[in-house]
């Protein structure tokens, strides 16, 4: 068995869900937020056969999608009174962080 810990943007949540559930793979969510511009994110735990691992993946490669954000780095520091506009800058935010362990079920309670 293997525990599949995927950290998703929450834009890419629902058509990943329901794609795994088509395939009857249960899913455990937890809502989450941080990284690079502290934006909200799902966390998804997901325990599955060892040979349905590369169906999972391809899945979350399929719904989890990179997008292009425009942010406003920090002002430079000046002098007191004076104010730099700053350029926004284009980064790439999204896809998926996907974390694959061995699992072991004791049993159901």
């Amino acid at each position: 068995m293997k525990l599949l810990i995927a950290v998703i943007q929450r834009q890419d949540e629902a058509a990943l869900t329901r794609a795994l559930a088509a395939r009857r793979i249960g899913v455990t969510r937890v809502s989450s937020q941080g990284g690079f511009l502290r934006e909200g994110n799902v966390t998804l735990f997901i325990v599955i056969p060892d040979h349905r691992v590369d169906e999972v993946m391809s899945l979350i490669r399929e719904h989890c999608h990179t997008r292009t954000r425009y942010v406003a780095p920090l002002p430079p520091v000046a002098e007191s009174g004076e104010f730099y506009p700053s350029t926004p800058i284009e980064v790439q935010v999204g896809g998926a962080t996907v974390f694959v362990l061995d699992a072991e079920v004791l049993g159901r309670a």
